[in-house]
């Protein structure tokens, strides 16, 4: 498969369709082995695993915290919260197609809500991503917050 710089940003698009579409299976089929989906708590924090971050999840947490989007005894999800992705056209930092490795920015507004309650996260997210078997898949993904270092209550979808 050739992939093209359109095809890396679609990719980016399609992501957040299936997470604000509540398809979270799908959305796990999209990541490698190994990845780990990074929400850092400081401003340009380079280090997730000595210092506190947000989230660090790992192949386990990620598929735990789907098996509980999806769960039907999830009852702090009844009803269950929805999202919202509005994202500006991603950057395409890193295209190197000989070796199938990519990397994107992409500022976003993501919108949480559930029952009367709803936020606003402005967030930059970085996606490592590599063609596997004719396929893009997401290696590593990184959501930085703008107001990292404000309180704010759980994040329950997926920025």
């Amino acid at each position: 498969m050739t992939v093209t710089r359109e095809d890396i940003v679609d990719f980016i698009y399609d992501e957040a369709r299936m997470l604000d579409e509540g398809r979270f299976s799908e959305w796990l089929d999209l990541w490698l082995p190994g990845g780990f989906y990074w929400m850092p708590l400081d401003y340009k924090q380079t280090d997730p695993e000595l210092v506190t971050s947000l989230l660090y999840e790992d192949d386990f947490m990620r598929k735990l915290r789907v098996e509980r989007l999806n769960g039907e005894r999830t009852f702090s999800q009844k009803p269950k919260s929805r999202c919202h992705h509005v994202i500006q056209r991603p950057f395409v930092d890193k295209f190197d197609a000989e070796a199938g490795e990519f990397e994107t920015n992409t500022s976003m507004h993501y919108v949480e809500t559930r029952l009367d309650e709803q936020f606003l996260l402005a967030i930059v997210a970085t996606h490592e991503l590599k063609l596997v078997d004719g396929k893009i898949r997401i290696a590593n993904k990184r959501v930085d917050l703008l107001n990292s270092d404000a309180a704010f209550g759980n994040i329950q979808l997926l920025p």
